[in-house]
């Protein structure tokens, strides 16, 4: 893809379009949960989480992604109504003091709905519409910005299946479903972006292996934005002779660099200034090599 097709696109959530190509945007992620793999809680309180939301702001994030149900390999599952408790109080006071646009993080219909009405305009559904399918009708019905990201498996399941024998031929093919649905619930296709879900039932060598191929994917699906969540994942861990979750940085930075190169358009990360900084100067590569 050029440098001129790549600015010529953009991503429509609820209440404003998002730019992409002049740089890729950074979403920050925001755990409200007492489990989360990368951060242990710390932002379980409601003050803490909008002070956490206020510092990433400050360090340049794009977006903020909020999530009240941790996805880690052996996080406990919450029913809705728990869901709603940790996440739309967060919701409901960024969106009334912030310019930064919320989503939420939830592969539930009901979740979803209260929060695009407390103000969050993407959904970030980790099951790619597999588990709730009407999630893609509250998406439509709103506007919403809708990102659909290849899983397999149920969130018990997630990260114990055993991988695929050709995990691009899967991502591709999942995509493809994906978008079905979500056209046929009547999601628009510039409101969509889709995520390959490193780290989500992939073995290590799959994980690099769709970082080394991304740019296939996104020329295959050049209509959509490309999200790519690398942050302080276990293979790079695992590449980094066991780093614990916190000396995964610089690693993720890494992962964030290949992804830019590659021609991602959105990065998911929990070190808002460390991937703010190397997005700079790794779009100045990409640019200065005319892709």
């Amino acid at each position: 893809m050029s440098n001129e097709q790549h600015a010529k696109r953009a991503w429509k959530i609820a209440r404003r379009t998002l730019p992409l190509g002049e740089r890729t945007l950074v979403m920050g992620v925001l755990n409200v949960t007492p489990d989360s793999f990368s951060d242990g809680g710390r932002f379980f309180s409601l003050d803490r989480a909008l002070e956490r939301a206020e510092e990433m702001i400050a360090e340049g994030a794009d977006i903020l992604d909020i999530g009240g149900e941790s996805t880690r390999p052996g996080g406990a599952s919450v029913d809705t109504k728990e869901e709603l408790r940790r996440t739309i109080p967060v919701i409901e006071r960024l969106a009334s003091k912030i310019y930064v646009p919320l989503s939420i993080d939830t592969t539930k219909r009901e979740v979803a709905r209260v929060a695009l009405q407390a103000g969050a305009e993407i959904v970030n559904d980790i099951s790619g519409l597999r588990f709730e399918p009407m999630l893609a009708d509250e998406a439509a019905e709103a506007k919403a910005g809708l990102v659909l990201m290849h899983s397999r498996g149920t969130l018990v399941e997630l990260h114990k299946l055993e991988p695929v024998a050709d995990i691009m031929s899967e991502v591709t093919t999942d995509f493809k479903r994906a978008l079905k649905e979500a056209e046929a619930r009547g999601v628009g296709h510039e409101s969509i972006a889709l995520d390959p879900g490193i780290g989500f039932g992939k073995s290590f060598e799959q994980n690099l292996e769709l970082l080394a191929k991304l740019n296939v994917l996104v020329r295959e699906f050049a209509e959509f934005p490309l999200l790519v969540g690398t942050s302080r994942k276990s293979f790079i861990g695992r590449l980094l002779d066991g780093a614990t979750v916190t000396e995964r940085i610089h690693g993720t930075m890494a992962t964030v660099t290949s992804a830019v190169l590659r021609g991602a358009s959105i990065v998911r990360v929990h070190d808002v200034r460390a991937a703010v900084e190397t997005v700079r100067v790794g779009e100045a590569i990409r640019r200065a090599g005319g892709v």
